[in-house]
């Protein structure tokens, strides 16, 4: 997958309102098969309301038995309208939302903005997806935006990885960028990673970011099949 992207504004303007909601539900570790199947079945009742950007099972990183979601809004009234007309729904609530219920441990969800200096463009349908977590120092993009950008494009523009997309956070913890990474493989995206970290460019750039940088964390990501 590739990005279309401009230079970097300087500051935390956010001129556009499209938002997307990043949402991961725990699975009962005896029950995730089920879930999985429920969730094909049933999928399109929930995305005849608001779009499903994209849709996987965690394979590395923390704790398994877990998937992530990503669903697109138009800005918060566009939600809300969407939130309610799923309250009505009574089809959605059980045959989609009670039973689900069920075979959950737990759910989060943040809410997020790309950053505006990328634009998502659909991946290839097969690969695999690699979310990396960034806990940033306090600021926003007007203190960190240009250097991490720069660490970004150092990865992407010499094609260590494909780029999908960068998100920071709205709501959840603050001063939080997701990037969102597809490879071929789990195996290429290990020897893409071996040779970034021999590269001059690429270990300058992050040299630069990790001044603001606080901790990370990486998952290691599987399409679903009804995943778009």
């Amino acid at each position: 997958m590739s990005m279309v992207c401009s230079s970097f504004t300087s500051g935390p303007r956010q001129y556009d309102e499209t938002f997307y909601e990043f949402r991961t539900n725990y699975i009962k570790p005896s029950k995730m098969n089920e879930f999985l199947e429920n969730m094909k079945k049933n999928i399109h009742l929930r995305t005849a309301h608001s779009e499903l950007t994209g849709y996987w099972n965690v394979e590395f990183g923390g704790r398994t038995n877990k998937v992530f979601h990503i669903w697109k809004y138009d800005n918060f009234a566009h939600q809300a309208e969407v939130r309610k007309a799923l309250t009505k729904n009574k089809e959605w609530q059980e045959q989609f939302l009670i039973p689900n219920l069920l075979l959950m441990d737990k759910q989060e969800c943040e809410i997020t903005y790309l950053v505006p200096w990328c634009k998502i463009q659909k991946p290839p349908k097969e690969g695999v997806y690699e979310r990396v977590t960034f806990q940033m120092k306090p600021g926003g993009p007007a203190l960190w935006g240009e250097a991490f950008q720069r660490a970004v494009y150092s990865h992407s523009n010499l094609n260590y990885s494909k780029l999908v997309g960068v998100c920071h956070t709205e709501y959840g913890v603050l001063n939080k960028v997701h990037v969102l990474w597809w490879n071929e493989s789990p195996d290429s995206r290990a020897a893409g990673r071996h040779q970034s970290h021999e590269d001059p460019r690429v270990v300058a750039a992050v040299r630069e970011s990790v001044n603001y940088l606080v901790s990370q964390q990486n998952m290691l990501l599987i399409p679903a099949s009804f995943s778009p």
